[in-house]
């Protein structure tokens, strides 16, 4: 009888593990990362970290950011909503601080309640503090980016010392913002374009200990289809490669971090970015090559699905419904600015387990087909790129761009054509569409994507 009761027991163990009511969570965010790697078809930028996960993991084909933007997409990750109901309509380390609502339940929050650790170790880009609190909180709110964002050493010193923290019978969330492989900008132009330098173990460049940089020559790299081949495109490309690699090793340190503290089948691993590459069409714009993110999925109860590619429409606000699944976890019931707050995504748990789909929306068919831009700022014209400007030379220009563009992702993926067809009628469609959709969904408790998408449209830093 004894023996008959202890596999009674063991197998409602885990029975319960299997409904995400036991294990943990690590989210990985690159910083303005693509699809370069060999997972997303790129044989030349070496990711051997990434490729390791995505042998773990199932892996999204048309995975989508909310926002073609930092701060607000960040937001999303961590709300579970678009940037339009949480409050984060822009940076928040711009002058202009953009800020969540006050009263927003963010997912650090709801885990502190249910008892859940939580941990973030680099970027954060987010506020206020109040709304998106963390046990143990190591970004770049308590030292320089590039040292909490780039040096994977340090970033693996921070995660270790949180896991440590961590009882045995004790549940944990750990968020790991890696700063690469964002562009340098102005303030560290030493370290190059893409801080490429930084840590390299070069006079003056510091080192990172873990890292083993990877060079790339202009000639031997990729060039995507929205970027224009020249030659300082591929030397800009070259250096994108090597701080891609070190992420990439960074992810690699942070999955054996999991193996030493015997986490690593017991954790739901997701790995994504923010938003686009820095380039033409990708960042701040809303074209696919800035909307479309690279999604892996590790789930140690989904074995069977390990190494398999999904085209389901899947979005970064899927992650908080995903998470609190994995913990069995209700969404809390509460209202902003006077609606009920509802997830607009939903959890893809069901994706990486079973042999079924989660039902998305009707705007999955005009993914395929068309693509619709709206721009809310195209009247005046918008001004061109002050960087462009000083190439350029000469009196400012204006550039002007139109209030709305249609086009077909399954003949034109660079998005370059415009339809001449049919446009007022789907314009007005959709755009009713959109409106509905948006009202927090509360009519039907409908769980909705679009891919109208309203922001303003801009020129990405060259």
């Amino acid at each position: 009888m004894r023996p008959l009761l202890f596999v009674v027991f063991i197998s409602l163990l885990m029975c319960v593990f299997t409904h995400g009511k036991k294990g943990n969570v690590l989210v990985l965010i690159g910083d303005d990362a693509g699809f370069e790697t060999a997972i997303y078809n790129n044989s030349v930028c070496q990711t051997p970290g990434l490729n390791y996960l995505a042998r773990r993991s199932i892996i999204f084909e048309n995975a989508f950011t909310s926002v073609s933007s930092c701060s607000p997409s960040r937001s999303a990750i961590l709300s579970g909503l678009p940037q339009h109901q949480n409050g984060m309509y822009g940076l928040h380390n711009t002058v202009h601080h953009f800020n969540s609502f006050t009263e927003l339940k963010s997912l650090p929050l709801i885990l502190q309640k249910a008892g859940i650790k939580t941990g973030i170790v680099g970027k954060k880009h987010v506020g206020p503090e109040a709304v998106y609190p963390f046990d143990f909180e190591v970004t770049e709110e308590q030292m320089a980016i590039n040292k909490i964002g780039r040096n994977i050493t340090l970033m693996k010193d921070k995660a270790s010392e949180f896991l440590s923290q961590i009882r045995h019978d004790q549940q944990f969330f750990l968020y790991i913002g890696f700063h690469d492989p964002h562009r340098c900008g102005s303030t560290n132009p030493e370290y190059g374009q893409f801080c490429e330098k930084f840590g390299n173990g070069e006079p003056g460049m510091g080192i990172i200990p873990d890292w083993k940089p990877v060079h790339y020559s202009p000639e031997e790299i990729v060039v995507p289809y929205h970027v224009q081949d020249t030659p300082k495109a591929r030397s800009d490309i070259a250096a994108q490669y090597t701080t891609i690699g070190r992420m990439d090793q960074g992810v690699k340190l942070m999955l054996q971090l999991l193996e030493k503290h015997g986490h690593l089948d017991d954790t739901l691993v997701i790995f994504t970015s923010d938003n686009g590459i820095p380039f033409p069409s990708g960042r701040t714009n809303l074209y696919s090559a800035g909307m479309s993110e690279p999604f892996l999925l590790s789930s140690p109860m989904g074995k069977s699905k390990w190494g398999q590619r999904s085209k389901e429409l899947v979005s970064l606000v899927d992650i908080v419904p995903t998470v609190l699944d994995w913990y069995g976890l209700e969404y809390p019931d509460y209202e902003l600015q006077g609606h009920k707050v509802q997830l607009t995504g939903q959890t893809l748990l069901p994706l990486a387990h079973d042999d079924y789909s989660v039902e998305s929306s009707s705007s999955q068919a005009s993914l395929f087909y068309k693509s619709i831009i709206i721009n809310l700022t195209a009247q005046p014209d918008y001004p061109i790129s002050q960087k462009v400007q000083r190439v350029l030379g000469g009196p400012p220009k204006m550039l002007p761009i139109g209030s709305h563009r249609h086009c077909s992702l399954m003949d034109d993926t660079a998005e370059v054509s415009k339809f001449g067809y049919e446009t007022v009628l789907m314009r007005n469609a959709l755009s009713d569409q959109f409106l509905s959709i948006t009202k927090f969904n509360s009519a039907s408790g409908q769980k909705n994507y679009t891919l109208i998408t309203m922001m303003t449209m801009g020129s990405s830093p060259l």
